[in-house]
């Protein structure tokens, strides 16, 4: 799996763990989903991905996205 799969995998789930979240315990964890969302447009405008950076370091296959 490469660096690429494993960040969309990751937001994804975060964003769908923070909706469970706002929908069960409180609606400020839509707070967490919007920080997903904007972390994730920021990425795709300037290639910077903390998690690409830190899969890197422990040796994971580079994508297409994150080199």
């Amino acid at each position: 799996m490469s660096i690429d799969r494993i960040v969309l995998g990751f937001a994804g789930t975060m964003i769908l763990v923070s909706i469970v979240l706002a929908i069960f315990h409180n609606i400020h964890w839509l707070w967490f989903t919007a920080f997903v969302g904007a972390n994730l447009l920021q990425s795709s405008v300037t290639g910077f991905c903390p998690l690409a950076i830190v899969l890197r370091k422990l040796g994971v296959r580079p994508g297409v996205a994150f080199q």
